[in-house]
């Protein structure tokens, strides 16, 4: 287990003093694991009081909504474990005013008893209480063994909807009715590709194989409904959505807000792949996506999962919803927005090369050119793992997806290129490269094939010899584009040596002086293992690369590789055709 932490034990109490010391609109109660709203002396006869808590591990939940028009108090409890009586008492003592308190309570069995008893308590003392559960989940079918549905990320929806309607003056049966609205209309499902670490427990709660997820699972650690295999983002949100959509009551206009909740490592990059589907699918189902949210709002430690909340909405609701919030991990927008979220603008947003095929491979030179193109292709896509673990330990383990990514994009393309008319078509190769690539790559192969094609279109290209001096002005372009020069363990070092043996051809034919140079070509890429980096994300790591080639210079080496044997093999047909002819 790799957390930073002190001792397991002290993690939920240091990480209270920490959000303290985070949050100058929070204060911690004297002797419980209790937050409070640090204006609560002024607003406590002012409004019902919002009071919600539960387990640590969830974070931003609890503490993250504390602010006005959310939650007056978070009570925590030790990592998945309910907050204890006393301490949730004392919050409703140090909050609770002459308008009383609502206590919002997700669906488990120590959260319902410790918060239920803490209501009695304060009731009897004269304090006016009243308790909403929060039973968003469902995954779980509802039979007669049913022990309840769990509260999972809706309830932060739950905690906008009563926190906005205390601040507005609501009374205590008002802001209950409108929390108790608010379930009714709220349905969430989760799921995982990982459990989550608790630092007292130190290894993951529940394994998982290579291709497996764990789906309708809760926030506690506890395995899903089923275990199945990984799907897509789009299949999984239909999957999902598939199920809330079935048992949700979101009203008849169909107007809704949605939440995208990372359940602890999930990236925002595949947050807003989902959302993208979510509101496209939802879309064509006839609901009206009035707000969409997303990132971490409810988390379950370090889970590598996602939930999707799905919440029926009125004019009044997304009001409350809109409504400031001084609650530091509420998502705010602006209030001013359209009222249906149109997946079909972002979907018309995405950049369309425009490529049609024009079949301009007539002569046997083009043929040659677009075979030798498709080779080196599939060479990269093939080789998309091996330079994944190379980029891995020697940069930032992109460089495989990348040369994959742009090789698909070329093959998708290589129709439209002008194949008859070499210079045009290497122009046009760099064009792609550098769109698709990316990086440092795509401007680096972009210079490349450009210079590579103008020195061509002003020599001819005819000859071996006029090859090697438009691949000699290619490797001078990225040079001077990037500084990198031979020796400085960059692509540099394999082309190099391609070209200085293609330069120095001797007595070979042009068949043994292109075998010989992709010899070379591979020996350079090899000899960078034994460089120190100067340019690059390798030069961050120093002398660790050392013993590893560069990952760049061996997917030039692996290309070149494919070329030759591409044009070579083309040109065996043509000389024993032109042998039987002659015969």
């Amino acid at each position: 287990m790799k957390k930073f932490i002190n001792r397991p034990e002290n993690a939920v109490e240091e990480m209270l003093e920490g959000f303290a010391i985070l949050s100058p609109g929070l204060v911690r109660l004297a002797g419980h694991k209790v937050l409070l709203r640090a204006d609560t002396d002024r607003i406590r006869d002012l409004q019902v009081a919002i009071i919600s808590g539960g387990g640590s591990g969830h974070e931003p939940a609890h503490a993250g909504y504390i602010g006005t028009g959310m939650l007056s108090a978070a009570v925590a409890g030790e990592v998945f474990t309910s907050p204890d009586t006393d301490s949730i008492y004392a919050a409703i003592k140090a909050v609770a005013g002459k308008p009383g308190a609502l206590l919002v309570v997700k669906n488990y069995t120590g959260d319902r008893l410790n918060f239920g008893l803490a209501a009695e308590m304060a009731r009897s003392e004269g304090i006016p209480v009243e308790m909403i559960i929060v039973d968003d989940d469902v995954a779980l079918e509802r039979n007669a063994h049913f022990a309840g549905a769990r509260g999972l990320a809706g309830t932060i929806f739950v905690h906008k909807q009563v926190g906005a309607a205390a601040a507005e003056g609501a009374s205590l049966a008002e802001v209950a009715a409108i929390g108790r609205a608010a379930i009714k209309s709220l349905a969430t499902m989760g799921v995982s590709f990982s459990a989550g670490t608790s630092p007292a427990v130190g290894k993951p709660s529940f394994e998982l194989g290579e291709d497996e997820m764990e789906l309708g699972l809760g926030i506690h650690g506890e395995p899903g409904v089923t275990r199945t295999r990984i799907q897509s983002a789009d299949e999984l949100a239909e999957t999902l959505l598939t199920r809330i959509l079935k048992r949700g009551n979101f009203g008849e206009a169909r107007r809704v807000v949605v939440m995208i909740n990372n359940l602890g490592a999930t990236t925002e990059m595949e947050l807003a792949i989902v959302a993208r589907h979510v509101a496209a699918f939802l879309g064509k189902k006839s609901y009206v996506v009035e707000r969409m949210y997303a990132g971490t709002l409810l988390s379950s430690l370090d889970m590598a999962g996602i939930s999707i909340s799905v919440l029926g909405v009125d004019n009044a609701a997304l009001r409350r919803l809109d409504a400031p919030t001084s609650a530091p991990a509420w998502p705010n927008l602006l209030k001013e927005r359209p009222g249906k979220i149109d997946a079909q603008k972002a979907a018309s947003a995405s950049v369309n090369q425009g490529v049609m095929p024009i079949q301009n491979a007539k002569t046997e030179t083009g043929k040659k050119i677009k075979r030798a193109i498709e080779a080196a292709c599939d060479t990269l896509i093939e080789a998309e793992g091996e330079l994944t673990e190379m980029d891995r330990i020697t940069g930032d383990g992109d460089l495989g997806a990348s040369m994959k990514r742009a090789a698909t994009v070329v093959q998708e393309s290589v129709d439209s290129y002008p194949l008859d008319e070499a210079p045009a078509t290497l122009k046009a190769l760099g064009q792609t490269l550098r769109r698709a690539l990316g990086g440092s790559s795509g401007p680096l192969y972009g210079v490349f094939f450009l210079r590579c094609g103008n020195v061509l279109e002003n020599s001819g290209w005819n000859s071996l010899a006029q090859w090697a001096d438009a691949l000699e002005g290619g490797v001078r372009a990225i040079s001077e584009l990037g500084g990198a020069k031979p020796g400085d363990r960059t692509m540099l070092d394999a082309l190099h040596s391609f070209v200085t043996a293609l330069k120095n051809p001797g007595a070979k034919s042009p068949r043994e002086v292109l075998f010989a140079a992709i010899e070379e070509a591979k020996r350079g890429a090899e000899s960078t293992a034994q460089m120190k980096p100067r340019l690059g994300r390798s030069s961050y790591l120093g002398d660790r690369v050392i013993g590893h080639a560069d990952p760049g210079a061996t997917a030039v080496a692996l290309w070149l590789r494919a070329v030759v044997q591409a044009l070579v093999s083309a040109e065996q047909p043509q000389r024993r055709a032109m042998s039987r002819a002659g015969d």
